[in-house]
């Protein structure tokens, strides 16, 4: 059956789960060939060759497929360069088309959805060999709230041998379920938090302690911090920090929703992720599978305080490609 005849939303997250993949290879090729292009954007905030790559190929195909969506990536790349048709992926996954459309997201249209890119999320992990920590982002919104997302782990098993099988793509939509890991809880005697590895400061490390972890695992990008929550290796992400930012939260938070997950800000406000909004996650992050509430309320009020009020602003400018 024609792919055009399957629900926008559905066709969108089918071709987003396609373009990860070809994302994903992109992104191992640029290392292999070692020439990484590395650009500072600001402290602590890297810029390869594989994160420009990656990004024109997303966009430039979802765009070429969904012209009439919205979709801002990280990456500030010009949007009258010229995109080489090599770069186009035109593909639907058919794991995502055989899979049966939540009955309220049927009918959305191009206008009520935003898409939202990280095409390297864990960039300065990426260069100082963590390979790991590693993914590429497509969050979908509809309406302004996080419902499909697609993280794929361009170097999952990556150490497993010259035969194993290397990558792995995890989506889900919410009302539908996530698909491509194995879901499990973290033991009941401890409290494992994650947080950030590379951008700490003092409010970070009181946030974390506050909520009395047994033990802090330190990783970067926040998808990777989110495949640990799912996949029952922490019981919660804590982030008191602005430095987040939308393209880096909106596919996690779809993922971790549809199988029962909570992601919102420190104060417990959930994100929002309309064409108009600003494209900093300035009330921190805060993400769960269980007893969020409680997270929320072991957070200082001093700290909350300072996360509470994002600053006025204009609109995030949209790629185009």
């Amino acid at each position: 059956m024609a792919a055009e005849t399957f629900p926008l939303l559905m066709r969108i997250v089918s071709a987003s789960v396609s373009v990860s993949k070809r994302a994903g290879n992109i992104i191992r090729d640029v290392l292999k060939k070692g020439e990484l292009g590395i650009v500072e954007k600001g402290k602590n905030d890297l810029q390869t060759e594989a994160d420009r790559s990656a990004q024109r190929c997303i966009v430039a195909s979802l765009h070429r497929q969904f012209p009439k969506v919205a979709i801002f990536g990280e990456e500030q790349l010009s949007p009258y360069e010229k995109i080489d048709e090599s770069m186009i992926e035109a593909g639907f996954a058919e794991e995502v088309l055989k899979e049966t459309c939540p009955e309220n997201l049927r009918k959305v249209e191009d206008e009520e959805i935003v898409i939202w890119v990280d095409p390297l999320d864990g960039t300065s992990e990426f260069t100082q060999g963590l390979l790991d920590h590693v993914t590429v982002l497509i969050g979908i919104a509809v309406k302004g709230k996080a419902m499909a997302g697609v993280i794929y782990q361009p170097y999952f098993n990556y150490q497993a041998g010259p035969d194993a099988t290397v990558g792995r793509c995890i989506w889900g939509v919410i009302g539908l379920g996530s698909f491509g890991f194995e879901k499990r809880y973290p033991p009941e005697n401890k409290n494992i938090i994650t947080t950030t590895r590379s951008h700490s400061n003092r409010m970070v490390t009181e946030a974390v302690e506050a909520c009395e972890p047994s033990e802090v695992v330190r990783v970067g990008g926040a998808g990777h911090k989110v495949l640990l929550l799912i996949e029952g290796k922490v019981h919660a992400y804590v982030f008191a920090s602005k430095g987040c930012k939308k393209w880096d939260t909106c596919a996690p938070e779809a993922v971790l929703h549809a199988i029962g997950g909570t992601l919102t800000d420190l104060c417990g406000v959930p994100m929002q992720y309309h064409h108009q909004v600003q494209k900093g996650n300035f009330g921190g992050v805060l993400a769960t599978l269980q007893k969020h509430e409680w997270y929320v309320s072991k957070i200082p009020n001093e700290i909350k305080d300072a996360f509470r009020q994002e600053p006025d602003g204009g609109p995030v400018q949209m790629t185009r490609l």
